[in-house]
């Protein structure tokens, strides 16, 4: 179980404090999915930093299960059973998927495994497998790599932070049907920020930040309505303005 407790982030930009994230508090049952919205710039990808330890807090306490993580550093982290997938996945070259999944896996996996993992994010494990995962493999491709390390790996609890951008719909697909099995056998939790309506009717309950602060939190059945509905509006005003409809 996680659970964040007053959780605050300030920066200093010449010597002036701003305050970035403002007393979220939040749990996650094991096994539950919670996903993450909220607009642009209001703190989402700042909150998943923070709980990944790329950022420490400024105050509060992120507890997992019984153990006090809150000044854990990424790689602590990892040991105590989180997983993570950044927005923008790090580059190592030298280094082959194979060996990248192993390394996740804490083990030395199959060709067929590879397989399944490198399928289960929309790539082709032939095409991959024994690719350097370098700056020779586009955004998008990077991106699917990593979420398959994340899926090598056995976790208490996995963080993604935008898994959709910058693939193509076909994998996104792949990546839902992924989701969506790792959320039925109800094995760990998971943390997803996401603008998508497909991933967020996928959640047990949705964490709206705005402004560096919890706007909304809830079940998908409370909170899904609302959102629809200022989904709905802000694309009605777009059109009287003759913008473009998403």
């Amino acid at each position: 179980m996680l659970t964040v407790e007053n959780l605050s982030y300030d920066v200093f930009d010449t010597g002036k404090k701003e305050t970035i994230l403002k007393n979220i508090n939040f749990s996650l049952n094991d096994g539950e999915l919670l996903v993450i919205t909220g607009p642009n710039g209001g703190g989402k990808s700042t909150l998943a930093k923070v709980l990944m330890g790329i950022n420490t807090a400024s105050s509060g306490k992120i507890m997992l299960d019984d153990t006090d993580i809150t000044n854990f550093s990424v790689d602590q982290r990892a040991k105590a059973g989180i997983g993570f997938a950044f927005q923008q996945p790090a580059r190592f070259k030298g280094m082959t998927v194979r060996r990248l999944l192993s390394l996740a896996a804490h083990k030395s996996i199959s060709e067929a495994d590879c397989c399944d993992l490198l399928s289960s994010v929309g790539l082709c494990a032939q095409d991959y497998i024994d690719r350097e995962v370098d700056q020779t493999l586009s955004g998008g491709e990077m991106k699917r790599v990593e979420i398959a390390t994340v899926f090598a790996g056995e976790h208490k609890l996995c963080i993604f932070d935008e898994p959709e951008a910058g693939i193509d719909l076909w994998s996104f697909s792949m990546l839902v049907r992924q989701f969506e099995k790792i959320h039925r056998e109800k094995s760990h939790g998971i943390i997803i920020i996401s603008h998508q309506e497909r991933i967020i009717n996928m959640a047990d309950r949705i964490l709206v930040i705005s402004d560096g602060q919890v706007e909304a939190h809830g079940t998908r059945d409370e909170l899904m309505p609302s959102l629809m509905c200022e989904a709905s509006d802000s694309c009605h005003c777009r059109e009287e303005r003759g913008g473009d409809m998403v």
